[in-house]
Formats: structure tokens, C-alpha cells, sequence
């Protein structure tokens, strides 16, 4: 919780304030306030659960809702909970990205019929990505009548103040927006993890990919200023965090839209400078705009983990230029070569999709080439899923199904094949391991991951949890190690 929390001063007979965070304060305690009466009513606590779809940027807004939740006075069901939609509370953060994304949502929406019946009172929100698409929201409002709040992506900020709308409203609370440049600081976040956080520095995305959603519903780009996200970091760091990472749709366009512009290599600089702070990683990179600035920085830093994520998405020049990914097979080698050079024992990981509209099998066979010449650790691999509203989603020459299947399955053969050659070649060094959780699966170890992103496991005791140890890496098992702490 902010600081200037405890500053805020207002009665609840008020009128709400005008000014942000602290209108979404006065309805935090607003909540509260509701919250202790319907326990009162119940004889019991009220439950609160956020189910996150999608990708990071979505697991941050996540830990916000759940912090706007913690303070409104919801004790929180968390992933590890037997059934969190057992909640008095129940809010999906939803993605569209893909297809089946939708598809979960409506099945678990539907699901919880049953349990809106035997507990009346309880209140079921949707909100993020899948939101910001009109069709979607008039289904629900069709066939989902059960729900109790809409927002998107743009008013996240709002949540307290249509969360109290929806506690005092019988009908369903829609509030969608189009766009905004406002960005809201301050407001409550609960971390999954104490030693380790996203840091969000942008919001939305200006490359309209020719597959991709994501600009039209997270809108256009808009940055943190340098001085708010250092400031998180400094908080996040007195609490114990020891890596940050920074999030972005196109990390490397950060800082272009802010009055006075910055550099994201430049940003880096600043928070490499704050004293405590261990770790630094970030993504995504667009390779289009990935700076010989930026890979200086990080060739000298000590802090920056030597891993990129550098998606490709296909390896066939005519493909990416349908894409509108704006570089060629060429430029992305080239590219690729030169971080090598100067980052030699980096780990670069990707995405690549399978059967975007017009893929020949000579363009498929461009892509293998890339995977081969590059050794990507890991590859991401998607089958390319139709997005409604985007420009491909409208070309006629979609690849049929099962010509999809069998060039995704030859490409995953060759990015484990490659991964597991890529990853073994640090066996028998020591490397710098931040200790994340106790392995599950076997009793004594402890699992951590490496400044590269590789996860290793070894012998351990749960004390070591979000501390940095040396651990001699004995054994490469494919994309993780078993080590010994030295």
C-alpha cells in the first residue's frame, strides 16, 4: 500500500474526490464498509478470488485486483485454494489472444450458474482484453445474464469505484471504454512473490501485426514516466524484492511518447543504479527496433539477465512482410549474430507461429532454417489462431488444418531438439541461482532459476526461498539442470 494512503483524508459521508488514486480510495473504503455489513449479515468471512487468463502484463493487473480486493476487506482464495470460484467474489482476467482463450472463459462463465443459485448474493466480474471486443460483451449480456460487472483495459484503475456500483445494483455494471492516455499510479497490488515482481512501464501497442489483437484492444502506446517506475522499484526493492521485471507489449519502444523522451536502454541505466536491486530482466523486444544502445547496455550491465526474448514469428521474409512484422529473415539474423557477439553466453528464446494465411511449405522450411542457425533455449510455438477484427483474419488463403498440424509438430521436434542443445552447453559451471519454490516433486530439493531463465533443481531447504546461491550445475535434463549449492 502506497504511502500517501494514510494521507488521504476524507469521512465516507462525503462526496467522492475528484483527483486519482484517491477517488478509487474513497470507494476502496466504501467497499470495505459494505463488505463488513454483508459478513455481519452472513455470520461469515467474504471470499474473494481473480483468475487470471493470458500473458504477464495480465498477471500484474491481476495482482493489482487482488490488492483493490485485500484492502475492500475480501479475504483472497489464491491458485492453490481446492476451487476458487467457490468465492463470494469471483473476477476473470480475461485474454484474447487466441481463440481458445474465449472459449475457457465462456465454459467457466457458464459454470458458475449453478453456484450464483446456491449463494445469491455473490458477485461475478470480467474484465481485460476480451472485454474490449463489442461482440464479446453483447454474448454476455445475451447469455451470460449472470454476471454482475463489465470493464476493460483502459479504466482497470476504476475497479473499486464500479465494484461498489455493482454491490448496490441488481442489474449487470457495463464500463467499457475506447481509448485513454491516463495512467493511474499508487493504487494497491498483492505480489504473488516477495522477492521477485512485473513492473509495468508501458501500456498498449502502436505495431499492429497483421494477427494480432492486441492493439485494439490495449490501444495505443502510452509510458510510465522514468521517475514513477523508479520510484515502484525503490518500494518494491525496501520490501525485500530482489528482480524486477519490466513489461511491455514492445519494451523497446518505451519512452518515445513522453514529453521529455527516453530511451529504454537509457531507463535501464537509472535502475541498474538502485542500491539492492539484484536483478533486471524484461520483454517483450520487437526486433525491429531493438537498439545497438540497448545491447550495449546490457553487454556492460551487471544486473540485466543475460536473456532475450526476441520474437520471430516466421522465418519467411514474404510472410513477415504480410505479418507487417516491418524486418526480413535477413535483418533479424543479422540481428541476432550481432547480441551474440557481444553477449556470447546469452539465451535467446522466441515465438513463431504455424500456418499464418499463404504459408507455403518453402516458407515453413524458411522458418526451420531460422530455428537451425539461431539455437534458440526455447521456442514458443502457436498455431496461428484466426482473430476477428484483424487484417488477416479476413484473407481468404487460410492453410488447411491438418497441413498446420504436421509442419507445428515437424517445427516443435526441431525447437526441443535445438533447445536441449542450446541449454546443455553450461553443464558443469556455477552459475548465480535466484531460489523461487520448494520442488513439489521431490522431497529435499529446491528449484531456482538462473540469470538465463533456466530452471534448475537442487538439494535445498525452504529457508533458501528468495535468496541468491551459487549452485554447480551437475546435470542438464533438456530445459532444466540438476545442481549442487556450493
Amino acid at each position: 500500500m502506497p504511502s500517501h494512503y494514510q494521507e488521504i483524508k476524507f469521512t465516507l459521508s462525503d462526496n467522492p474526490p475528484e483527483g486519482e488514486p484517491e477517488r478509487q480510495y474513497y470507494f476502496i473504503a466504501k467497499c470495505r464498509e459494505w463488505v463488513k455489513h454483508k459478513e455481519e449479515e452472513l455470520g461469515r468471512p467474504l471470499l474473494g478470488s481473480v483468475i487470471n487468463f493470458g500473458c504477464q502484463m495480465n498477471a500484474k493487473d491481476s495482482e493489482k485486483l487482488r490488492g483493490i480486493l485485500r484492502e475492500a476487506g475480501y479475504q483472497l482464495l489464491d491458485d492453490q485454494s481446492p476451487d476458487p470460484e467457490d468465492a463470494d467474489l469471483v473476477l476473470y482476467n480475461t485474454c484474447t489472444v487466441r481463440e481458445n482463450a474465449n472459449v475457457r472463459v465462456y465454459g467457466r462463465l457458464g459454470s458458475l450458474v449453478s453456484k450464483k443459485k446456491k449463494n445469491p448474493h455473490m458477485l461475478i466480474g470480467l474484465c481485460g482484453c476480451m472485454m474490449q471486443e463489442p461482440h464479446v460483451v453483447e454474448k454476455i449480456k445475451k447469455s451470460y445474464s449472470h454476471t454482475s460487472l463489465i470493464f476493460g483495459t483502459y479504466n482497470l484503475y476504476k475497479f473499486p469505484e464500479l465494484l461498489y456500483t455493482a454491490m448496490n445494483s441488481d442489474r449487470m455494471i457495463i464500463d467499457i471504454w475506447k481509448n485513454t492516455d491516463q495512467i493511474v499510479e499508487d493504487l494497491p497490488a498483492e505480489r504473488k512473490y516477495s522477492f521477485k515482481s512485473g513492473v509495468n512501464i508501458m501500456f498498449g501497442c502502436n505495431n499492429f501485426c497483421s494477427y494480432c489483437i492486441v492493439p485494439y484492444v490495449r490501444g495505443r502506446e502510452r509510458s510510465r514516466q522514468p521517475e514513477a517506475i523508479i520510484k515502484e522499484v525503490k518500494e518494491l526493492v525496501q520490501s525485500g524484492v530482489k528482480e524486477i521485471m519490466l513489461l511491455g507489449q514492445n519494451v523497446n519502444s518505451y519512452g518515445k511518447n513522453l514529453e521529455q523522451p527516453i530511451t529504454f536502454a537509457r531507463l535501464l541505466e537509472m535502475l541498474e543504479e538502485i542500491e539492492g536491486l539484484e536483478r533486471i530482466r524484461f520483454m517483450t523486444s520487437h526486433p525491429k527496433d531493438l537498439s545497438d544502445e540497448l545491447i550495449a547496455v546490457m553487454a556492460k550491465s551487471k544486473k540485466i539477465c543475460r536473456h532475450l526474448h526476441l520474437p520471430l514469428q516466421s522465418g519467411s521474409s514474404r510472410i513477415l512482410k504480410e505479418m507487417n512484422r516491418r524486418y526480413n529473415k535477413e535483418k533479424y539474423l543479422e540481428l541476432t549474430e550481432k547480441i551474440r557477439r557481444a553477449m556470447p553466453d546469452i539465451s535467446l528464446t522466441t515465438d513463431i507461429i504455424v500456418g499464418f494465411p499463404g504459408e507455403t511449405e518453402e516458407d515453413f522450411l524458411e522458418t526451420l532454417d531460422v530455428v537451425n542457425k539461431v539455437g534458440y533455449d526455447t521456442a514458443f510455438t502457436f498455431i496461428y489462431s484466426r482473430r476477428t477484427g484483424t487484417p488477416a483474419a479476413a484473407q481468404e488463403n487460410q492453410v488447411p488444418e491438418d497441413i498446420v498440424k504436421e509442419r507445428f509438430n515437424r517445427l516443435l521436434k526441431l525447437v526441443q531438439e535445438k533447445g536441449r542443445q542450446a541449454s546443455s552447453r553450461f553443464t558443469g559451471t556455477i552459475q548465480e541461482v535466484l531460489v523461487e519454490e520448494v520442488n513439489h516433486s521431490q522431497e529435499g530439493y529446491v528449484t531456482g532459476r538462473m540469470g538465463n531463465n533456466l530452471l534448475v533443481h537442487f538439494p535445498g531447504c525452504p529457508t533458501l526461498v528468495g535468496t541468491l546461491v551459487k549452485v554447480r550445475l551437475q546435470e542438464c535434463r533438456g530445459f532444466y539442470y540438476i545442481g549442487e549449492m556450493i
